[in-house]
């Protein structure tokens, strides 16, 4: 097997160092591609990497599932799949080329026979599309079966490396439903992968917001100073949907909105927010500042996880398909969170998320100290206006600055104005999934973006006190907020016994 090495685009001056080096020589092989990621998600995504000059020119993509299909059925899908979801425009040319590379292998997890094939497959495309033994997994299958399809792959050869290329195995979220079902998987995965080879998935932090959030705080003199306590009241994360749990029922009832947010999405949005600066952009010492934040939220007792955490379930839940009846399962919470070290104790961290809410929303906002009003004695002025730095996620990727400016006229009186950075209007790009750059970063090695074990392992054990007083504490009053509503009362309550408010859900 040869080496993976970085094409070269002959149009591209070499030394322009701003542009993204092409992915070397590489495979990628996608369990569970009948399912919605892989037609929404990770189809669309590979082709607008092609599309955008990023995919070597032999880069081979295969499929692995139940269905009969051929090698031309599986294209077919693909085909489908990026005329409908792509974020770029369709090129035939590009899709042409693309398409040279797909193979289909029929089979279920635990046929030997099916890997076996797989293995020839992969052997095939070495020899005929150039893929240099570099070969990427993506596990879009549900956990119960990650440790199965990990033997499989080993047993068959397919995660063992020769010389200089590369083995890889991209697993999707949920990664356990609690701290021991996450340490079980850890265990049970890594008898058969090492953990470099291990890329734990989190599209939140493909989005193009998540990552400026590094830039944004340790690229400006202007920000870094002032991200502390000593100016930062507090933080607010919010990650609302408007859809409810749609045809994801029988999921749904096994997780509910904590296991299924918070540990991964909410709690990586809060790492990237909290996090002390690295020594350098390594991936090894961007998730060690990570995992040190996760490891610092204060620990909770049952007590305090009851008075700290609100759960609550949309009208209309229970008459879901695959739904109990007399379901007990949220659908929102919110909970108060404080990381205890040096620069951000005291100051609360605001997390909620929930289904069938009044936007479609995800952000991180900060919240300033107020001004003093002392110097405004005597003037129409009765009170600061706050200030906010919003970071939206989602839909409408960009930052907001939300500060005091005098309104026009001969009196002093204050209004609330916004300066506004939109990313699709200033560098005039579709937002992506977030799978593309993940995908990339898996094909190039650059493992930054993707969750460690021991940083997995501390989001649970964060949230375990609530899991734990929840199941010893039955809700009252199920079903509690209506569709289209901003959640349950009791997470208004929970802020206001701070005196504060969460920002309006519009």
């Amino acid at each position: 097997m040869t080496g993976a090495k970085a094409w070269t685009n002959p149009l591209r001056d070499p030394r322009d160092k701003r542009l993204p080096r092409i992915a070397g020589p590489c495979g990628l092989v996608i369990f569970g591609v009948t399912g919605d990621l892989s037609r929404k998600k990770l189809m669309p995504a590979i082709y607008d990497l092609a599309n955008r000059g990023l995919l070597p020119p032999g880069f081979a993509l295969t499929g692995f599932a139940r269905r009969d299909w051929s090698t031309e059925d599986f294209g077919q899908i693909v085909y489908n799949a990026v005329k409908e979801h792509a974020r770029t425009p369709f090129k035939q040319e590009v899709w042409d080329r693309l398409a040279e590379g797909f193979r289909f292998v029929q089979g279920s997890f635990d046929d030997d026979h099916a890997f076996d094939r797989l293995e020839l497959t992969v052997a095939d495309l070495d020899r005929v599309r150039g893929t240099g033994g570099n070969h990427a997994f993506y596990l879009s299958i549900p956990p119960s079966f990650f440790a199965t399809v990990c033997e499989q792959l080993d047993r068959c050869g397919l995660t063992h490396a020769e010389g200089d290329s590369w083995r890889r195995v991209i697993i999707e979220k949920p990664f356990g439903h609690d701290l021991e079902s996450a340490r079980a998987l850890d265990r049970d995965i890594l008898r058969f992968l090492r953990e470099d080879q291990v890329y734990r998935i989190d599209h939140y932090l493909g989005k193009e917001t998540v990552q400026n959030l590094m830039a944004l705080r340790f690229a400006n003199g202007l920000f870094e100073p002032i991200w502390s306590r000593n100016h930062i009241d507090h933080v607010q994360i919010t990650a609302a949907e408007t859809v409810g749990v749609e045809r994801r029922g029988r999921f749904y009832e096994q997780a509910g909105a904590l296991r299924d947010m918070v540990p991964s999405h909410l709690f990586q949005l809060l790492a990237m927010t909290a996090m002390e600066p690295p020594a350098s952009f390594e991936a090894s010492a961007v998730r060690a500042k990570k995992a040190e934040v996760v490891h610092a939220i204060r620990p909770m007792d049952e007590t305090q996880a009851l008075e700290n955490s609100v759960r609550g379930q949309y009208q209309g839940y229970r008459e879901e398909p695959d739904v109990a009846r007399d379901s007990a399962t949220e659908t929102f919470m919110a909970c108060r969170l404080f990381v205890d070290n040096w620069r951000w104790a005291g100051v609360p961290f605001y997390l909620r998320t929930g289904k069938c809410l009044g936007c479609r929303r995800t952000e991180i906002a900060i919240r300033f100290h107020q001004a003093p009003l002392s110097i405004f004695r005597g003037t129409d002025v009765e009170h600061m206006h706050p200030n906010w730095m919003i970071l939206r996620i989602q839909p409408d990727e960009g930052i907001a600055l939300e500060f005091a400016a005098k309104r026009p006229g001969a009196t002093v009186a204050l209004d609330t104005v916004s300066m506004d950075f939109c990313y699709a209007t200033h560098f005039h790009l579709a937002p992506n999934t977030g799978y593309e750059t993940l995908l990339y970063d898996c094909m190039i090695g650059d493992a930054t973006l993707f969750q460690r074990a021991d940083n997995i392992e501390a989001g649970w054990q964060a949230v375990q006190p609530m899991l734990d007083a929840w199941a010893r504490n039955p809700p009252q009053g199920f079903p509690n907020y209506a569709p289209g509503s901003r959640g349950p009362a009791a997470a208004d309550e929970l802020l206001a016994r701070d005196g504060r408010t969460w920002r309006p859900l519009k």
